[in-house]
């Protein structure tokens, strides 16, 4: 099988979204959702694809490890889990080093208290936290940021709350910034409108030259994925990122989806 995009050389980079749907007891997963059963399809997946950054969403650490070796040596990650001390899922974003400085980095709870990991507003149930790094493009000299996310799939407040601090993050950068995440609402919602507002950020998939693959939905629930269906998951852009290819991955590896959530792909250059 080939890669989605084809060969991605510099000056671009090749950049990727996966809500890697966190491994259930036995008990409360089908069969097509069994970790050990979509492990090797996951992995065969990432070995091909070779992202320069990774953003992944419904990390446990456990499969964060797996993650890690099916990368490869050269690749590194920062964030940590959700809870308090960095426990449980968290929103790593995985680097391929040997492209990428990281420069630094810092994780915030999407929260009344952004500075204390585990804390809850908004009315969400469960912690959401946001994952933001900046990087260095060995090859070319850009400096960049990444945020990665993943908004609640309850609470509207939570999620038009979370695009508020989202837009924050960006804001404060000073560099061009590229969002990931699992958003939990599609492209045209009023959150992802209100992420997108004021020309802040582009969705990648409406200003790529050229795109690869149907628009799928992006949950696709180990179902034949949908045309033209919710885009859930996303990568957006500061309007200074130049995107040439895009492409959601409705593949499977030997009938096998690696998880309930497509992955979103990007090829696109950092201005120097």
């Amino acid at each position: 099988m080939n890669r989605l995009l084809g060969a991605v050389e510099a000056p671009l980079l090749h950049m990727m979204t996966l809500n890697v749907r966190r491994p259930m007891p036995s008990l409360l997963s089908s069969p097509s959702d069994r970790w050990a059963r979509r492990r090797p399809a996951l992995v065969s997946m990432l070995r091909r694809e070779s992202p320069s950054i990774l953003c992944t969403q419904e990390v446990l650490p456990g499969p964060a490890a797996e993650i890690a070796a099916a990368l490869g040596p050269s690749f590194a990650r920062i964030g940590v889990g959700r809870r308090r001390g960095g426990r449980g899922e968290g929103c790593p974003v995985f680097f391929d080093r040997d492209r990428l400085e990281p420069l630094h980095h810092r994780q915030r709870a999407l929260s009344d208290t952004p500075d204390v990991l585990g804390t809850r507003s908004w009315g969400n149930l469960v912690p959401r936290i946001v994952t933001v790094g900046v990087f260095r493009d060995r090859t070319t000299g850009a400096r960049f940021a990444v945020v990665n996310t993943h908004l609640d799939p309850f609470s509207a407040r939570s999620r038009m709350r979370g695009v508020e601090a989202i837009r924050t993050e960006v804001r404060g950068t000073g560099l061009p910034t590229l969002v990931f995440g699992d958003m939990n609402s599609g492209a045209e919602s009023d959150a992802l409108r209100a992420l997108r507002a004021g020309d802040l950020l582009t969705d990648t998939w409406t200003v790529a030259a050229e795109r690869v693959t149907p628009a799928w939905g992006t949950y696709a629930g180990y179902r034949a994925p949908v045309r033209d269906g919710k885009r859930i998951d996303v990568i957006l852009a500061t309007s200074d990122i130049e995107v040439e290819r895009v492409g959601i991955d409705a593949r499977t590896e030997d009938g096998i989806a690696p998880s309930d959530h497509l992955a979103v792909h990007a090829a696109l250059e950092v201005p120097r």
